[in-house]
């Protein structure tokens, strides 16, 4: 490699230019042992670069993620780090790992990475959103646009840099182009970066968050349309001052904007329809051709090539190219395939390059700098205050309105391409850069403490008495949440509804929550059930099981007498997913949550977890929950709902043996006994001899007896209440002939086995209480090789691989209120604050000789 240094003179002015030459044959190395350094060749130089980069995001995703900070800020934050601001100080580390060579292999890779990136955000971008958007959220995104661009308007001739201060007609033309650029680049809102705080602030379903959702939708394509209107005046005047006379500045202009309206045209009229075709020459239900998926892959590169040859930058053709391409399978299956190697892989290099153009040190500090920076906050406080005024303007709460202003502040990749084009564009100076990639950062950072600080919304939850089935009152409707991971779990919760007798007198209002994992994927935050009566197909496969699942519950409503379903989505990490869950259950006031169980039945019979995260989460509701909850294990019951008679017999089997949760059990096998589908029998198993003189032995143990939920029960009141629920049960089934009541005498946990597995292959259910807090010989040893303690000694038998019967299993757990004050929230010294590993420890520590459950 060589350096060549060429002066000249221009208008008696001495200009320094630097020509780099290296050998273009120094792509791969011989090794060390042949002499070379590999960090002398660009292939290995490259590799290293991108695995430093992609290693330093991480790092910086990792030490950020307590603080609930968003994957943006790691990755900016990253990039400035690995830049001229940080570590590139170092001379030796910039010199050897980011040496000047190798600036343009990193940019044409970034570049590339974007060009891809920008084309999966045209590919999710649902159009139809913006016509659906209310009229509120509209004049939100306006204003808050409107009023940073007039500020900005009024100090352009501050910001500007010394280059483009320009006399007459060519003033007006950069004073427009730097407006455009600095006013997108304050004013834009990063869509996917808010929806992921929207999530980790629990606010996604609430009115603020849709509001907010709505308007930065809105707001970013107003940023790409204004953006692209300042790409193409950008590039019109470089042409006039690259040798052009300027009478015929405006030429370029008039063939910019007819070429890239032609070229839209071309996308909506043309591609579009090919592409349809395409589609629909696919078999329904078979994968998308290679052929197909390579065709799309070239066609993001020539339409990048066709818009910056036109002068419009490459990100433009990429980003239309996806905007055409119809939702379906094709899209579905492009995003799968991409989005994880682009955002993952590709993106950090230009995260990485816009931190090495950040130069904190370029800041001179000066007067200039300061107003810059005072003009920065202005803008920043003009968005903040047009939100707020637009949202007092329709009537919302004070602080719903500004912590709206801040949560339109939110930036991202969006700010971060303007910036980097308008840098190129020689629009904006290092400083102003550096300045505005800082203020990106920082203001981006505050949202979440800010507005976790400014809105508190208040519990809207009141007490309410029927958290459990047991209380429900038999002629009042009965509302239950049932938990979905994915379609799979769909016939098993709408088998368990069939059985649940929904009747005239006593309705069952049903919410089907299904649990999506928070990722950095923008794909699951594009769950929107009214996607589907837009008339347009999922844009992925997140999506689409979502939509299979919305039409499953609406086709059983539609058939079900008596039954109504309202379909939702909760959006969180599974480590606060159960906050999601809980909530919503106290908020609609429902007396049960039903589960999944984690495991699912593979083909040949055996159960396999496919997520252990969902342990988890089944976990922390029952630690947590505000009412009754219970985990269906599915070895068939789903079956069931997908037969040709839908409402064939169910023979049900509830085990009782004491306590709230067997109580719980037996008042919700009451509900379905019922039904004129269901045969129900009940087995209650009764202490022996031996049974009663440990009882009696043990009778003033409380400290044996206090319970590992931090359950506390009066012995004499416990064995009452069983009683009371038993004799009732007797009598509301006494003229149901498909109800059987039987008792069981037994002294230990080997006779209590022995009984259930005697019992006949024939039923397709059992219902079990978890057993919380209760201790009795009947199950005693059963704990000692426990698998899933959060199902009780007997769920957990039931379930296991090696009981002979493999039957569908609904383990309950009556909600007790123990720890709960008022409306609900658990005092920090209550069950529900403890850890779930920690309770199920506890759980296991506990005397094994006499067993548990």
């Amino acid at each position: 490699m060589s350096l060549i240094n060429i002066s000249f003179a221009d208008n008696g002015a001495t200009t320094q230019t630097f020509v780099i030459c290296y050998s273009p044959s120094l792509i791969t190395s011989n090794g060390f042992f042949q002499g070379d350094n590999p960090l002398d060749f660009a292939l290995p130089l490259f590799i290293l670069q991108l695995a430093t980069i992609v290693l330093m995001i991480r790092v910086f995703v990792y030490l950020l993620k307590p603080f609930r900070q968003p994957r943006v800020i790691a990755e900016i934050f990253g990039g400035v780090i690995l830049g001229p601001s940080v570590l590139g100080r170092i001379e030796e580390f910039s010199d050897r790992l980011f040496p000047i060579r190798s600036i343009m292999v990193l940019e044409t890779m970034a570049n590339i990475g974007l060009l891809y990136y920008l084309f999966l955000v045209g590919l999710e971008m649902d159009l139809s959103i913006i016509r659906r958007t209310g009229k509120k959220s509209l004049v939100v995104a306006v204003a808050g646009m409107a009023l940073p661009f007039l500020v900005a308007a009024a100090a352009s001739s501050k910001l500007m840099p010394p280059h483009m201060h320009h006399k007459g007609r060519e003033e007006m033309l950069d004073k427009t182009i730097f407006i455009l650029f600095f006013g997108v680049a304050i004013s834009v809102t990063a869509f996917p970066v808010l929806a992921r705080i929207l999530a980790e602030l629990k606010l996604l379903g609430t009115d603020l968050g849709k509001i907010a959702m709505s308007s930065a939708i809105v707001n970013d394509m107003l940023a790409w349309i204004l953006l692209g209107m300042g790409i193409a005046l950008a590039e019109c005047r470089n042409v006039a001052e690259h040798g052009k006379e300027h009478k015929n500045t405006d030429i370029p202009l008039y063939w910019v904007v007819i070429l890239s309206t032609a070229f839209v045209g071309f996308c909506i009229f043309v591609l579009r329809p090919g592409i349809g075709w395409l589609i629909r020459r696919t078999p329904e239900g078979e994968a998308v051709s290679d052929f197909h998926t390579c065709l799309i892959l070239t066609g993001v590169m020539l339409c990048g090539f066709i818009t910056d040859s036109i002068g419009t930058h490459s990100i433009f053709g990429a980003f239309m190219f996806g905007l055409v391409i119809p939702n379906g399978p094709l899209g579905s299956n492009m995003i799968e395939k991409l989005e994880d190697f682009v955002s993952g892989l590709l993106l950090p290099l230009f995260f990485a390059i816009s931190g090495l153009r950040t130069n904190v040190s370029s800041m001179t500090y000066s007067a200039d700098w300061i107003w810059t920076l005072i003009i920065l906050i202005l803008c920043s406080l003009a968005k903040i205050g047009a939100t707020f005024l637009t949202a007092v303007f329709y009537e919302m709460p004070t602080r719903d309105g500004f912590a709206l202003g801040l949560l339109m502040n939110t930036k991202g990749l969006i700010e971060m391409i303007v910036l980097n084009v308008g840098r190129d564009q020689k629009v904006l100076n290092d400083e102003i850069f550096a300045l505005m990639v800082i203020i990106a950062i920082l203001t981006t950072a505050v949202i979440i403490p800010t507005v976790t600080a400014v809105y508190r919304p208040g519990r809207r939850f009141v007490a309410y008495k029927r958290r459990t089935i047991q209380k429900s009152k038999p002629d009042a409707e009965l509302r239950l949440l049932a938990c979905i991971h994915n379609p799979r779990n769909v016939p098993t919760a709408i088998s368990l509804l069939d059985i649940s007798h929904p009747n005239k007198k006593s309705p069952i209002y049903v919410y089907a929550l299904q649990l999506v994992e928070l990722t950095g994927r923008a794909s699951a935050m594009l769950i929107v059930h009214n996607t589907r009566k837009s008339g347009r197909p999922a844009v992925n496969r997140t999506q689409a099981q979502s939509d299979q699942i919305v039409t499953a519950f609406e086709i059983y409503e539609q058939h079900a007498a008596f039954v109504s379903v309202q379909p939702l989505t909760a959006i969180s990490p599974y480590s606060t997913m159960h906050e999601d869950i809980c909530n919503l259950a106290e908020e609609k006031r429902v007396s049960m949550i039903v589960v999944p169980f984690h495991k699912q039945q593979t083909i040949d019979g055996e159960m396999e977890a496919p997520n252990p995260a969902f342990r988890t989460v089944n976990q922390n509701v029952l630690a947590n929950a505000p009412c009754s909850v219970g985990i269906l294990v599915d070895r068939g019951l789903g079956a069931s709902a997908r037969t040709t008679n839908p409402h064939g017999a169910h023979h049900i089997v509830v085990i009782f043996f004491s306590g709230p949760d067997d109580r719980e059990a037996l008042a919700y096998a009451l509900r379905m006994s019922d039904s004129p589908h269901v045969s129900l029998t009940v087995l209650r198993f009764i202490p022996g001899d031996d049974a009663k003189g440990w009882f009696k032995r043990h009778e003033n143990d409380s400290s044996a007896d206090s319970g590992t939920l931090g359950v506390v029960t009066d012995k004499e009141k416990e064995r009452q209440m069983d009683e009371d629920s038993i004799s009732d049960f007797i009598l509301r089934t006494r003229d149901n002939d498909s109800v059987v009541y039987t008792e069981s005498v037994t002294n230990n946990g080997e006779e209590t086995v022995s009984t259930i597995r005697s019992m006949d292959n024939i039923h397709d259910l059992y219902i079990v209480g978890r057993g919380q807090g209760m201790i009795t010989p009947l199950t005693a040893g059963l704990t000692d090789w426990s698998e899933c303690p959060e199902l009780g000694a007997i769920g957990d038998l039931l379930a296991s691989a090696d009981f002979s019967l493999a039957v569908s299993v609904l383990v309950v757990q009556q909600y007790v209120g123990m720890g709960i004050q008022g409306d609900g929230v658990a005092t920090p010294d209550s069950p529900a604050q403890q850890q779930p590993d920690q309770q199920f420890d506890q759980l296991m520590s506990m005397p094994r000789n006499h067993g548990s459950r």
